[in-house]
C-alpha cells in the first residue's frame, strides 16, 4: 500500500492503459478519480475497483474542454479532499499524410493530447502548489521522438507534451512537485487495435513484441511514490525490440 492516503486523478481511465493505471494505483491504496469522455466505460472501471474494495470515483470529462477539466478536478477535490497525483493519459489519434490531412482531424488530436494535458496540469497544479507536493505523469509516445509517416498529428502532439513535461518540471521544482513522462511502447489496447487491420493485430501478437497495459503499473507507481522523488523532467522510454536489433 505505497500510496495509502494519496488521491490520484487518471484521465482516459475508461480502458487500456488508463484503466490499468487507475486500478493499479487504487490497489496501492490511493483513492482514484477515473475520468473519461465515455460515461459507460468509466463507470464500469469504477465498479471494477469498488468490487475489489478500492476507493474510486467515475467522472465524465472531455479534457479538451476547459469547463469539463475544471469541474473534473474540483469534483475530485470535493470527494477526496485533494489531488496528489495526476496521470495525463487521455489521447486521440488520426492517421494520414500531412498533404491529405483534414484541418479538423489535426485540430482534434492537438486539442485532446496537448491542450488537454495543459488544461489538466494547470487545474491540478493550482491545488498542488499551495501544498508544495504532487506528482504529474504524462503518457507520451515514442512517435513523439522518432516520428512516423502518416502519424504527424499524433507524433507532433506527443513531442510537444515531452517539451511541456520538461518545461513544467522546471517551473514547479521549487514546490516539491515532480513532472515526468513515459512512452508505453507498443501496447495491446483498444486504442491501438482501432488503428490496425485484423491481420496486423494477429501478426503483432504472434511476434511477442507488444506489451500489456498492466506492464505500465510498476513504473507508474514508482514515479508516484517517494522512491521516485529524484526524477523530474524525465522521459522514460519503455520499448520492446528484436533481440538482434
Amino acid at each position: 500500500m505505497q500510496l495509502n492516503s494519496k488521491t490520484a486523478l487518471v484521465t482516459g481511465g475508461g480502458s487500456g492503459i488508463g484503466r490499468a493505471i487507475a486500478l493499479g494505483l487504487a490497489g496501492e491504496g490511493a483513492a482514484v478519480a477515473i475520468a473519461d469522455i465515455e460515461q459507460d466505460r468509466v463507470q464500469h472501471v469504477e465498479r471494477e475497483a469498488r468490487d475489489l474494495g478500492l476507493k474510486a470515483l467515475a467522472l465524465r470529462a472531455d479534457v479538451a474542454e476547459e469547463n469539463d477539466v475544471e469541474e473534473m478536478v474540483q469534483m475530485t477535490v470535493d470527494t477526496f479532499g485533494t489531488v496528489d497525483i495526476l496521470i495525463n493519459n487521455a489521447g486521440a489519434a488520426s492517421r494520414g499524410f500531412v498533404a491529405e490531412c483534414a484541418v479538423e482531424d489535426w485540430d482534434r488530436v492537438i486539442a485532446v493530447n496537448l491542450r488537454g494535458t495543459f488544461l489538466c496540469s494547470r487545474a491540478a497544479l493550482r491545488h498542488m502548489i499551495p501544498r508544495r507536493s504532487g506528482k504529474v505523469l504524462n503518457i507520451v509516445s515514442g512517435l513523439g521522438i522518432r516520428g512516423s509517416p502518416g502519424g504527424a498529428a499524433y507524433g507532433a502532439s506527443k513531442a510537444a507534451i515531452i517539451n511541456l513535461t520538461k518545461s513544467l518540471a522546471r517551473e514547479v521544482a521549487g514546490f516539491g512537485i515532480n513532472v515526468n513522462a513515459i512512452t508505453p511502447g507498443l501496447t495491446d489496447t483498444p486504442f491501438w487495435r482501432a488503428s490496425q487491420s485484423p491481420e496486423q493485430v494477429d501478426r503483432t501478437l504472434r511476434s511477442g513484441l507488444i506489451g500489456q497495459p498492466a506492464d505500465m503499473v510498476s513504473t507508474v507507481v514508482f514515479l508516484c511514490t517517494d522512491a521516485g522523488r529524484m526524477l523530474s523532467g524525465a522521459v522514460i522510454e519503455r520499448e520492446l525490440f528484436l533481440a538482434d536489433s
